[in-house]
């Protein structure tokens, strides 16, 4: 598939020793498949190179044939691990590893990318204190740098310069870069915050006067330290491919504003599926080519014995997570001390890259067709966070089990901020899921959406109250956090969550009850209710079910929720029946539908479970798609077996006997 993509190409090449030019090699935005390695250098690098050759890497090559390879060349201690002329080596070299890599990569046609850590750079405050964040309490970090000192312009841009030029890499993967910044205390940063604020008493802990306004003046300093790396870099090598880690993922949930080239990110080791879920479904709307890197083994801690590389199932499924959503998928693997890879290892690398490649031609360049906007309001999250970047748990729990609860009713949901509804009709359903606030703006045009036949769907009392007024109700007292025993179907399952009694005005409907206790005998309250609105409708649950569900799950949350979704959406384009483990993706390429089935069952979000072999088949599944006229033809792939159909009503009816990992139905 790659030799057929030739056009696209970056046409840097590489004149090694003399000898002809190298093969072209992709960029990033026309890149697929990829391997990350890294070692994070440190003190105890004695032999880097010792057992790195080009047949090592030839091997790797021969075997998986990636699209880009990302190699350490400086992690979190600070080292780099190649013989920097401006940076900080580690203490001994038997030979250059990444001149090795970057031999064998451009005579292969193979993107070579580097890990480089930014502001986590320990051997750099070490050396230079005065590149050191600084804490409230007066105390210097010993890891991160501040982004207000000249640490970039002394080190970084110098360092990656070096690389570029010297080493002909193609890019490099910024790492510990946001998720590593911290609330700067340093007297450089105090002395430009009053200068463009005309702040003098500088806040110190939340509930400060100012404090919001010292939060956004550091996330500011952030985006414009990296627009400066990436300026600095694209000037001196127009070619060169950068990003900054999870930068506009949801841990910077912002409309894209500094030049980074693509977006990429490392989802969590444990609990994989439901991080590449929620961060796929995201990035995938944030106009930037992405992919997203899974991890190749579990990792429990520092502790000895809590490392396990993972199975070739285990692997196949993350990845199909992301590359169901039109990303680019990574495989995460450590290099040995000396730089060198086990090579025992490339047999799951090599089946990870079939998997992908036989389902490249149906996922790579994809366009999602909306359906529920799940709403991550990066306005509401900033109002309600003491954090600067990433680390939002709390803030983002409802948000995931809302997310979970409605996948796991075949459900196709985006997560959208603000800055993605420019088009805003194109979603059947948006969902307010939890948030505690929102800007007049941003009401406004939800309401407005709703008005023209749009349907809104607010969880929790403090969404609802946002909308109290639209909703038509009255409440009977401020809500309190209680146990809640939600009913659906004549069964009830407690949770422990905030709730609001309500009393719903005239044309009000009432949907659901929840009880003070596990008796339908008992006292009761209505659970959610639904207000017409213009020529859309908004409905609105009174308890919160999305932070609570995600602690401990019942079918009734579920099923609930989904029951409430079909009384606003009763006709989403796709409906799937026979099993609650599988996510459901609709995308568009060059004018096939095309329906991306991934099986979710197995214990992938249980972190005790480091790897595991078996994930259990599912089906059969009877599967619904609306289509304006009946499919030319209807193909199950990559197996490219045609699959037998219905037509009737505006939709093809049909049957999958069973889903193992990820399955591909295309109409066209």
């Amino acid at each position: 598939m790659k030799y057929l993509l030739l056009l696209f190409f970056t046409c840097s090449v590489l004149t090694l020793s003399g000898q002809q030019q190298s093969p072209p090699r992709l960029d990033r935005a026309h890149s697929y498949f990829g391997l990350h390695f890294d070692f994070h250098a440190g003190p105890d690098c004695n032999e880097v190179g010792k057992n790195v050759d080009e047949s090592m890497v030839n091997r790797l090559i021969d075997k998986v044939n990636p699209d880009f390879i990302q190699v350490d060349c400086k992690g979190h201690p600070g080292y780099s691990s190649y013989p920097t002329k401006v940076g900080n080596p580690v203490p001994g070299f038997v030979r250059d590893q990444l001149k090795i890599w970057r031999k064998v990569t451009a005579s292969r046609g193979v993107a070579l990318y580097l890990h480089y850590s930014g502001v986590w750079d320990s051997r750099a405050i070490e050396l230079h204190p005065q590149w050191a964040a600084i804490g409230p309490d007066g105390i210097p970090s010993k890891n991160n740098t501040s982004v207000f000192s000249s640490y970039a312009d002394s080190l970084l841009i110098p360092q990656l310069k070096e690389l570029s030029s010297v080493y002909g890499v193609d890019g490099a993967w910024v790492d510990g870069d946001c998720w590593a910044h911290q609330l700067d205390y340093a007297p450089k940063t105090l002395e430009l915050f009053t200068k463009k604020t005309g702040i003098n008493e500088i806040p110190r802990k939340p509930g400060d006067p100012n404090w919001k306004e010292f939060l956004q003046f550091n996330r500011d300093g952030f985006k414009d330290y990296v627009t400066k790396y990436t300026n600095a870099l694209h000037a001196a090598n127009p070619k060169f491919q950068i990003t900054s880690n999870w930068a506009f993922s949801t841990l910077i949930p912002e409309q894209v504003s500094i030049p980074v080239d693509f977006i990429s990110g490392d989802f969590s080791a444990l609990n994989s599926v439901n991080s590449a879920r929620m961060e796929g479904r995201f990035i995938r709307n944030q106009g930037k080519p992405w992919d997203l890197m899974a991890w190749g083994f579990s990792w429990m801690g520092n502790e000895a014995g809590t490392q396990c590389v993972k199975s070739p199932v285990q692997i196949q499924r993350e990845l199909a997570s992301v590359i169901s959503l039109g990303g680019g998928v990574q495989i995460y693997l450590q290099q040995k001390r000396d730089g060198s890879i086990n090579e025992w290892m490339i047999p799951l690398l090599s089946e990870a890259a079939k998997f992908c490649r036989e389902r490249q031609s149906w996922c790579q360049g994809v366009v999602g067709v909306p359906q529920i906007g799940l709403i991550l309001s990066k306005d509401a999250l900033y109002a309600k966070t003491n954090r600067l970047f990433g680390g939002f748990d709390r803030e983002l729990t409802p948000l995931k089990g809302i997310l979970q609860n409605l996948l796991a009713s075949q459900y196709v949901v985006d997560i959208v901020a603000e800055h993605h509804l420019k088009d805003i009709s194109k979603y059947p359903l948006l969902v307010y899921p939890e948030w505690e606030s929102i800007t007049p703006d941003f009401k406004r045009i939800l309401l407005d959406y709703v008005s023209q036949g749009g349907k809104l769907l607010l969880i929790g009392p403090n969404s609802s109250v946002l909308f109290k007024d639209e909703l038509n109700i009255s409440v009977k007292a401020i809500p309190e956090v209680k146990n809640n025993g939600l009913e659906f179907n004549h069964w009830i399952a407690e949770l422990m969550s905030l709730s609001q009694g309500v009393i719903p005005g005239k044309g009000v409907k009432s949907f659901g009850k929840y009880y003070r206790e596990i008796n339908m005998e008992g006292p009761s309250e209505i659970a959610a209710t639904i207000t017409s609105y213009g020529k859309g409708e908004i409905a609105a649950t009174h308890l919160d079910m999305g932070k609570a569900s995600l602690i401990r799950f019942a079918p009734v949350y579920r099923d609930f929720l989904a029951a409430l979704v079909n009384e606003i959406f009763p006709n989403p384009m796709v409906k799937v029946t026979g099993s609650h483990a599988v996510d459901v993706t609709l995308n568009r390429k060059e004018g096939a539908l095309i329906l991306n089935l991934v099986n979710a069952a197995g214990p992938h979000d249980n972190e005790k479970v480091m790897a595991f072999d078996e994930i259990p088949t599912l089906g059969p599944l009877q599967i619904s798609l609306q289509v304006p006229q009946k499919p030319g033809k209807v193909m199950l792939q990559p197996e490219n077996i045609p699959v037998s159909f219905s037509y009737r009503d505006g939709a093809i009816d049909f049957m999958l006997p069973m889903l193992k990992i990820h399955e591909l139905i295309v109409i066209e």
